[in-house]
């Protein structure tokens, strides 16, 4: 299974090559728009689901917190915006779905937040839900490690305003004691409350272009699981795409995996390199 594991994303564009390839030699002159038709619809099928479902596995590996709080805070948000909305909704928010109102939006997207804080809270005193998957050969699958400083508390001085709104009450605070996951984890609950939804408005009009009322009827009352899903459409790409550009920690073992790919002049080379980049910030 090694081979497989290595060279995975070559073997799957190779596969794609040999699907393009049996599709052209396939086109008939009389079915040309029927089947370039079916190919877009096909593409775009594994641009909204394979592609996703990539992005969702590596978010899976990057830490079980960044997957399980992704996806929970758009449950969170489809659950709460329905309450709010049951309750309290007078003004509707967009055509393609009637009953979706303001008052749902705005209160699903509070509710999101504070959703997202405790259960992060919640998640993170566990190496278990924090620590990113690695496997070696030798020690197989590991979920320990050193936390990363975003999963450790840190300080910050509180502003000058906010000192004396707590002074008025009677509070002093000067510095604020938290967890720099939290920062980033308002910014996940924004995204699942603001731009979520909209994979829902996207699934809806998808729906009433077919003139279909679900996707399927495995679940009673509810349609089948796309119709469960559909909002985590646009979570699990950003997450991947947040995480790689602001996060993505240096991976020890894979840089040396790459190294030992190495000549052995460009392994000297390279340490050279190292050292001389350590010596220069004095830690050598």
């Amino acid at each position: 299974m090694q081979p497989f594991a290595t060279y995975h994303r070559f073997i799957s564009l190779c596969m794609y090559l040999a699907g393009f390839l049996g599709f052209v030699l396939s086109l008939v002159k009389k079915h040309y728009l029927r089947q370039f038709t079916l190919f877009g619809y096909t593409h775009v099928t594994l641009l909204l689901i394979v592609t996703q479902s990539h992005f969702i596995i590596n978010n899976i590996f990057n830490g079980l917190i960044w997957f399980l709080l992704s996806t929970t805070l758009v449950i969170c948000n489809d659950i709460w915006a329905y309450i709010f909305g049951f309750f309290f909704g007078k003004t509707p928010l967009i055509k393609l779905s009637p009953k979706k109102t303001w008052e749902g939006f705005i209160g699903g997207g509070f509710a999101t937040i504070i959703y997202g804080i405790l259960c992060a809270y919640a998640l993170i005193r566990f190496d278990f839900f924090v620590c990113p998957i690695s496997y070696s050969e030798s020690q197989g699958i590991s979920m320990q490690c050193e936390r990363s400083h975003v999963f450790q508390v840190a300080h910050y001085n509180v502003p000058a305003t906010v000192k004396s709104l707590f002074a008025l009450v009677g509070v002093e605070l000067t510095i604020l004691k938290l967890y720099p996951f939290i920062f980033h984890t308002i910014m996940m609950a924004c995204f699942a409350s603001l731009i979520g939804p909209f994979g829902g408005f996207f699934a809806s009009g998808f729906k009433r272009a077919f003139k279909i009322k679900d996707f399927g009827d495995s679940i009673p009352g509810h349609g089948g699981l796309m119709d469960r899903f559909d909002c985590q459409l646009l979570m699990g790409t950003f997450v991947y795409v947040y995480y790689i550009t602001f996060l993505s920690p240096a991976n020890p073992e894979r840089l040396l995996k790459m190294v030992l790919q190495m000549k052995q002049e460009e392994q000297l080379e390279f340490f050279s390199l190292l050292q001389t980049a350590l010596k220069g910030q004095g830690q050598l």
